[in-house]
């Protein structure tokens, strides 16, 4: 039970990291009055710090279910998909 509530509560917390990120993308890129090639350079860097960021919490789980292999591979890969799924 403590394990699915565990998991309950990553979930959620990986989702709102994800739409936090992405408003705050915005509103940093703004302060920082960045436009064309920095702006993107930016927003892409914040991307692949969040994807990473995904990860590190989707490995996190699959090692909680004591997946191994093929089976770990497959849970990351749709739990990275759902997590960008939900950022956008």
């Amino acid at each position: 039970m403590k394990r699915l509530v565990l998991i309950a509560l990553s979930s959620l917390l990986l989702g709102n990291l994800a739409y936090a990120a992405d408003s705050s993308r915005s509103a940093q890129a703004v302060e920082k009055k960045l436009s064309g090639a920095a702006k993107n350079s930016f927003v892409k860097k914040c991307q692949k710090d969040a994807a990473a960021a995904a990860k590190a919490v989707c490995e996190g789980q699959a090692s909680e279910k004591k997946l191994a292999g093929a089976a770990k591979n497959s849970f990351v890969k749709k739990c990275e998909k759902d997590a960008v799924a939900a950022s956008k």
